[in-house]
């Protein structure tokens, strides 16, 4: 194990030692730690976390999509006026 100038903690693993240990790297991972799984001496790859960004909204993306008839804007009958208030 190896803390890295930006405070990030660098832990080395055999193939082995990540299939045991995959939920406790996951976490270690989401932590900000830096995994890194090794074949022997010899780095392979490391683990890091996925930043998901959620897809931004866009004004008028459905526009065409939707028809308002004129339906809509003719006055609520009584009895359905009466249920929301």
């Amino acid at each position: 194990m190896r803390v890295s100038q930006d405070k990030t903690v660098k832990t080395t693993y055999s193939v082995h030692a990540a299939k045991t240990n995959l939920s406790k790297l996951l976490e270690q991972a989401e932590a900000g730690d830096e995994v890194v799984i090794a074949r022997g001496q010899t780095p392979v790859v490391r683990l890091t976390l996925v930043n998901h960004v959620p897809p931004r909204r866009q004004f008028g993306a459905m526009r065409g999509r939707a028809k308002v008839t004129p339906a809509f804007f003719e006055p609520l009958p009584s009895d359905e006026l009466d249920r929301w208030e």
